[in-house]
């Protein structure tokens, strides 16, 4: 396959054409000019085809405000990128092969669990779920994110629901990308990640399908460090990268969703619904759970911090006495985990995430607005599950 071929650049600030190489190397595409200098590096889980004329194969970067674009008339190499990106598919074949995977292996299994009740549903969701392709995760995780975005923020606040954007926020949000780009890098995830901190009391966070990740303002409030928020989203990138939020996704919808998948309709219906509320109150086994762990302090290391901050931090919030303050519940018990994120982690030179001027911002994230309280429902219900996980 072509490694490397010519292309014009468009840095999105002037109209005019850089002529560059392109190299394709095994996580993202580089930019270089004539020269050897690197303009600029995408990975392929962040590349979208645009419309371009006949002959022309052009792309940008899936959500980047800056016009950046590069335009590639070799066909060889437009073929190339196409093979390494899977959000680019633009001969539709990765798509069609995935969708038609998803939907003998469904129809297959749903067939051998009613004729022979071989295979139960978490065991079909297990098998079904690395075959899913990363676009359909991305529009369940969608579809997911409305329902539980609306089940997180009672009070209807909507973009005010979200910390970082007061003006006074900004510097703290800042911190924040800053701190997510060095754990997304690394990861090197063929998702992007859509990650936000949002106003709610509980010390907690979540992953969600299609690379959703919810931060909850009162884990910032109890953390003492960066190294201690940057463990737990290291955690849910780990639950990213594993795709268990897909699989918990396809274990509650159940039988009706898998149907529907097979039927093509991946996103409709109410077992979307029905799952998202699920999905939040779904209890991740010991072994799923020791699987994020150990991705966590992997790439917590791999960036310099320190590993063992994530078990400092739960066992911080666990121990606590305040009744109001619940977090993971439903996960293993924190000495034990403790333990286990102690076994995994090697000595390493550690420096810091961000700055110490960085994490002072950062804990002034949420300074606009005061959290939301936990949701009061019926014990016991979805709700009230929810707010305390």
């Amino acid at each position: 396959m072509i490694r490397s071929g010519p292309a014009i650049y468009f840095d999105g600030k002037t109209s005019t054409r850089h002529p560059v190489t392109v190299e394709l190397d095994n996580s993202a595409l580089a930019v270089k000019s004539a020269d050897g200098r690197l303009l600029a590096r995408w990975p392929y889980g962040e590349l979208e085809q645009t419309s371009a004329n006949a002959g022309v194969f052009r792309i940008g970067r899936t959500g980047s405000d800056a016009l950046e674009r590069i335009e590639v008339r070799d066909p060889g190499l437009a073929h190339a990128i196409d093979l390494m990106s899977v959000p680019v598919d633009r001969t539709g074949l990765q798509q069609r092969r995935g969708r038609r995977k998803v939907v003998l292996w469904s129809m297959a299994a749903v067939v051998s669990l009613l004729a022979l009740g071989i295979y139960g549903i978490p065991e079909l969701a297990t098998r079904a779920a690395p075959l899913v392709p990363y676009g359909v995760e991305k529009r369940l995780g969608q579809a997911v994110d409305l329902q539980v975005r609306a089940m997180l923020d009672p009070g209807k606040k909507g973009d005010a629901f979200v910390c970082g954007t007061a003006e006074s926020e900004k510097a703290g949000q800042a911190a924040l990308v800053r701190m997510v780009a060095k754990l997304e890098t690394a990861a090197e995830l063929p998702i992007p990640l859509q990650l936000k901190v949002v106003r709610h009391k509980q010390a907690n966070a979540i992953a969600l399908p299609g690379g959703y990740i919810y931060v909850f303002e009162g884990l910032i409030d109890r953390a003492e460090g960066p190294d201690e928020v940057a463990g737990v989203i290291a955690h849910e990138i780990g639950h990213v990268a594993n795709r268990d939020g897909l699989r918990s996704l396809l274990q509650a919808g159940g039988l009706a969703f898998l149907f529907g998948m097979v039927l093509g309709d991946f996103v409709g219906g109410g077992a979307v619904i029905f799952a998202s509320r699920a999905i939040l109150r779904m209890a991740y086994s010991r072994h799923v759970e020791g699987q994020a762990d150990t991705y966590a302090v992997g790439l917590i290391q791999q960036v310099g911090g320190d590993p063992r901050a994530l078990s400092t931090i739960l066992t911080r919030i666990t121990g606590t006495k305040e009744p109001s303050v619940r977090v993971l519940t439903n996960h293993p018990a924190t000495p034990e985990r403790a333990r286990s994120i102690e076994n995994v982690t090697r000595p390493a030179i550690m420096r810091p995430i961000i700055s110490a001027e960085e994490w002072a911002a950062f804990k002034r994230i949420c300074g606009g607005t005061a959290a939301t309280p936990a949701p009061k429902a019926e014990a016991g219900s979805p709700l009230e599950k929810a707010a305390g996980e």
